[in-house]
């Protein structure tokens, strides 16, 4: 499976996926549409299903009741209402009837249609009372009794009960019509409902498949084009069809990384005709140099026997010519980190005595203190080491206060050297600043005799070992404190810079 196939495939399934949404938001909205639609469609069926039902049955019986039960004589023996009975539920099949009549007070003489299924206990005592209440004649009510009926359920079934009074000293009806045939009906519905709108659903999100993957095949493309963009490839572009809003952002986007690719290239020939240049200019001011250093040597040498009026102007020279020796060292090094031509000439060295070997080449033991066991074996390159302890120790000495103290740990597969001085520290808004280069805090120090590159250069040999350098006030306010984290194995990092190839002359042999 090829990674952007993989990459679509997880996108899409990310819950914060456009495509995952815009899915979610049409199943949503058809099964809220099609619940709504089945819902009403099931209720009105419904009230159709069992009103016509009931109107039916209502309309029978009470036809039945003035038909037969009316014309039965008053006081009428158990096998008259019986046979009544039979009779009214024979005329409509699918329901049971009951009649009832009190010869004497509290004796009831019942008859029923069928026995197995409708008596007297399964109609509700509510309908009872309304059915057998004595209602007043008036102008809006013309019989004293009604026809009432009531929807029940015995043992799990759905019925229909009526009842009604035949006026006169008659007999009292009730009927008992079952529903369960509606309510067959009604389920084998609410199932056909219920199938519709899962296939609603279905469709639904099949087609906010096919809708998501119309409109995001584009924007998915302009997100590979801006991600192959952000990785250096300016030559990406999307291929535009259509006029719509997408086409248009596209072609927009194809417009800005044509300018954005000119104006890096430019950006580059500038920046590479600079690298050029400083490079060039190094290597010409390097022959007179040399010979302008002999010179000032002899000078320095005969500096005692010459005129006390010329003397002075001998130091400045001397002075002044080696300040340009190391600022043109410096440059060269600097614009071998910018070519990328750096390299790491790896060694196994012991730290201690490293850093030794830096402060005794330097004769700085009087002023510096070393906190660091023997033993620490690292793999590194011990010339850029020594680079960026000559510049931290250096700088400590130049601008902070004796003795400067140096402490070598090893924490995890890090080393760790602190280098801290007993100076008026660094003022915070110099602290971001201080590995800028050509950086100076003139306004808080004296005049510095460096080149303003020493620390950045540092920095550089530092990120090169794949480290960094830290610089930071002491806590207790006396003086600053520089901390230098290096792999104690860098060779993993060597083996990534070893294909670089070099585009200036290398000669760090010579490098400061």
């Amino acid at each position: 499976m090829s990674t952007a196939v993989r990459r679509s495939l997880l996108a899409g399934l990310r819950w914060t996926s456009l495509r995952l949404r815009l899915v979610v938001v049409f199943a949503l909205v058809a099964l809220t549409a099609a619940v709504s639609a089945s819902g009403i469609a099931y209720w009105l069926n419904r009230e159709a299903v069992l009103t016509r039902t009931q109107d039916s049955a209502l309309g029978d019986f009470r036809q039945e009741m003035q038909a037969r039960a009316a014309s039965l004589p008053l006081g009428p023996t158990k096998d008259e209402l019986q046979t009544a009975a039979v009779q009214i539920a024979s005329s409509s099949p699918g329901y049971s009837v009951l009649l009832i009549d009190e010869r004497d007070t509290g004796k009831p003489i019942v008859g029923n249609s069928d026995l197995d299924t409708f008596t007297l206990d399964n109609v509700p005592l509510s309908l009872q009372e309304q059915v057998n209440r004595k209602q007043t004649v008036k102008t809006g009510n013309k019989y004293p009794y009604h026809l009432f009926w009531q929807r029940t359920s015995i043992r799990g079934t759905p019925y229909l009960v009526a009842g009604t009074k035949i006026i006169g000293g008659g007999p009292t009806g009730y009927m008992l019509k079952s529903l369960d045939q509606e309510r067959q009906d009604l389920n084998s519905l609410a199932w056909s409902l219920g199938i519709a709108t899962a296939l609603a659903l279905v469709g639904s999100a099949l087609l906010a498949q096919a809708a998501a993957t119309t409109v995001l095949r584009p924007v998915q493309r302009l997100g590979d084009a801006a991600r192959k963009l952000g990785e250096g490839k300016l030559d990406t572009r999307l291929v535009v069809s259509g006029t719509d809003e997408l086409a248009d952002l596209s072609r927009t986007f194809n417009r800005t990384a044509s300018s954005l690719e000119k104006k890096v290239a430019d950006m580059s020939a500038r920046e590479e005709s600079s690298r050029r240049f400083v490079a060039d200019m190094s290597h010409e001011l390097r022959t007179p140099l040399t010979a302008i250093t002999a010179v000032a040597e002899v000078l320095e040498d005969e500096a005692d026997s010459l005129d006390p009026m010329i003397a002075p102007a001998v130091h400045l020279v001397v002075s002044e010519t080696r300040r340009l020796n190391d600022l043109v060292e410096n440059l060269m090094e600097v614009t071998r980190f910018d070519a990328g031509t750096a390299r790491l000439v790896l060694d196994t060295v012991d730290v201690a005595d490293q850093v030794t070997a830096c402060i005794d080449a330097r004769a700085w033991l009087d002023a510096v203190d070393l906190d660091a066991e023997r033993g620490m074996m690292v793999h590194l390159d011990p010339r850029r080491l020594d680079v960026i302890l000559a510049n931290l120790i250096g700088n400590a000495l130049k601008h902070g206060g004796s003795p400067v103290r140096v402490a070598v740990r090893t924490e995890g597969d890090d080393l760790l050297i602190e280098v801290r001085d007993h100076g008026p520290g660094i003022p915070e808004d110099v602290l971001p600043h201080v590995f800028d280069r050509f950086y100076k805090a003139s306004a808080s120090r004296p005049r510095s005799e460096g080149s303003g590159l020493g620390l950045s250069i540092a920095m550089e040999n530092a990120h090169i070992h794949g480290g960094d350098i830290t610089a930071a006030n002491s806590p207790d306010g006396d003086g600053a404190v520089f901390v230098l984290r290096l792999p104690r194995d860098a060779e993993a990092l060597n083996r990534t810079t070893e294909g670089h190839d070099a585009q200036i002359p290398d000669e760090e042999d010579d490098a400061t």
